[in-house]
């Protein structure tokens, strides 16, 4: 088995300029996606007004600036398909069936407006193909196919029964050296990460649980209901 960590999600730090909101407490949180940046196929814009009916009920409001825009939905949760290109591409392409993607994204607590890093969705992979080779019935399926792919840009597919997006959040993260990091108990419990000191970031190297099989039975030990929606 091998499993990558990979960040997702609009935030401060990129075009979205936005983290979306998560209550600590309860452990409810928005899945907002980042920003779609590059031209897609007619009819299938996806736009953040999709996220205002959970928003509302989380009793927050998007951004304004980000009315109007369209998202590029990736993860999607409700489809089970995670899309990426160039050099993360390559990192994916090499996993196998039954390896793992664990998405974590940066949000903002309502309670104390803090940044925290959590874990939101986990897939079990069933297979990885080719954007370019997806079928046209299935374009709608991901971001990737929505947008007319690159050579290089692939699509993961997840096991339905293993995967989907966390019902509630895993906070992972603290801010420690001047960066935010996993946990050092957390780093512990999964015999560590291929970055230096649990370092979080979105980078073109995707950094690796070293004994993946540790982090699985951390991450099942939480009982986490997983679903197949985006909010």
């Amino acid at each position: 088995m091998r499993a990558l960590l990979i960040r997702v999600g609009i935030d401060s730090a990129d075009d979205g300029h936005w983290n979306a909101p998560a209550d600590t407490r309860s452990g409810s949180f928005i899945y907002a996606p980042i920003v779609e940046t590059k031209p897609l196929r007619k009819g299938f814009d996806r736009f953040y007004q999709e996220l205002e009916p959970a928003l509302g009920a989380f009793g927050q409001a998007l951004a304004i600036h980000l009315r109007g825009e369209r998202m590029h939905l990736d993860p999607d949760f409700a489809t089970l398909t995670y899309g990426d290109q160039g050099r993360r591409a390559k990192q994916i392409e090499s996993l196998t069936s039954d390896d793992l993607v664990a998405f974590y994204a940066s949000l903002r607590d309502v309670n104390s407006q803090r940044l925290v890093y959590c874990l939101i969705g986990l897939f079990v992979i069933d297979h990885i193909c080719r954007a370019a080779n997806v079928p046209q019935n299935l374009w709608g399926n991901n971001a990737h196919t929505r947008r007319v792919p690159g050579p290089d840009d692939v699509v993961v597919y997840a096991v339905p029964e293993d995967s989907g997006r966390c019902e509630r959040l895993l906070e992972i993260g603290e801010y420690r050296d001047r960066a935010y990091r996993v946990r050092r108990p957390l780093l512990q419990a999964w015999d560590d990460l291929t970055v230096r000191d649990g370092y979080l970031q979105r980078s073109a190297r995707l950094p690796e649980f070293k004994t993946p099989q540790k982090f699985y039975r951390w991450f099942k030990s939480h009982r986490m209901r997983l679903l197949h929606c985006n909010n």
